[in-house]
């Protein structure tokens, strides 16, 4: 199978590396553009009280688009276009460099399980950034108006910035970290499965329609499909960790990622498991397409710049 992404001779690993740092910045983009309504609602799904106040995604849809309008889905926006991009560039060109080390040792292309294992570690790289870039957007996206701040005793966040000055001072380094466990607990696996499933998925509709498992000559279709299952399988194997991170990063109710993970075990004694899936609907309805236009867009872009 060859290497599609991030393989290439060493005197053109510079190149390449920014490359796969400008290609992933336009994937991050596209991903938030697509993605981010579905993500209000799954943010809003995971950190609602008990007993819920939503009976159901649809109804939290509903009750946003009433109360707040269409911008209502796009709270917290501004973090993850301008925090996403940049991680996505990250993560792309960190998986590029993972590929190209895991390939300097042999001259054999690389395995599925090894392209795999090179997601699995630009995740890992992927939390760091990822972890104060999606607090601040679970805070904006969790505020639900002035009213509920004021119950909460909060002055309510007027943005991005005054959300991260605030948290900042408020709680140093440390505040704007929040999280950073579970983050590397969901983004590892995360990522393992998103780069497999992509590239074998990838091959696999390449050798059903050219009978060779060179990803390099998928179309635009095969790449949309397999970086849509992508998205999918990602958050299949990262679901219950993410329902963590966001009730860790949501406030100061909890105290770590364990107290959290103790909240949510007692919430479902008595059989309701689904606690730790709440807002999951929301989330695979936005994995397909957030995530197919993240890959087309790499793609696509990685082309336009011959690489």
């Amino acid at each position: 199978m060859e290497t599609t992404v991030g393989v290439t001779p060493n005197k053109k690993a510079m190149p390449k590396a920014v490359g796969e740092f400008v290609a992933g910045t336009m994937g991050g983009w596209a991903q938030v553009f697509v993605g981010h309504p579905f993500d209000t609602i799954k943010v809003r799904m995971q950190t609602q009280p008990s007993p819920p106040i939503y009976s159901g995604g649809m109804d939290c849809l509903r009750a946003t688009l009433k109360g707040e309008g269409a911008m209502g889905l796009y709270k917290g926006v501004t973090s993850p276009l301008a925090g996403i991009g940049f991680c996505n560039a990250v993560v792309f060109a960190a998986n590029g460099f993972f590929l190209r080390l895991l390939q300097s040792n042999s001259s054999e292309p690389l395995t599925l399980a090894q392209k795999a294992m090179a997601g699995g570690l630009a995740g890992g790289v992927m939390s760091f950034l990822n972890c104060p870039v999606e607090l601040l957007k679970v805070k904006l996206q969790t505020q639900y108006g002035s009213a509920a701040a004021a119950v909460a005793g909060h002055k309510p966040y007027t943005g991005v910035f005054n959300c991260g000055v605030r948290t900042f001072q408020e709680r140093g380094l440390r505040g704007l970290y929040r999280g950073l466990g579970i983050t590397i607990m969901r983004d590892i696996p995360s990522f393992w499965a998103y780069f497999g499933l992509y590239e074998g998925m990838k091959a696999a509709l390449v050798y059903r329609r050219l009978g060779v498992t060179d990803g390099s000559k998928s179309n635009g279709l095969e790449q949309f499909l397999a970086g849509g299952f992508a998205g999918i399988s990602a958050w299949l194997t990262a679901y219950p960790q993410d329902v963590i991170k966001s009730r860790v990063q949501m406030g100061y109710k909890y105290k770590s990622a364990t107290d959290a993970f103790k909240a949510l075990l007692v919430e479902a004694k008595g059989g309701n498991w689904r606690i730790f899936f709440r807002g999951f609907g929301p989330t695979i309805l936005r994995a397909f397409p957030a995530n197919a236009a993240t890959f087309v867009a790499y793609e696509w872009t990685m082309k336009a710049m011959h690489m």
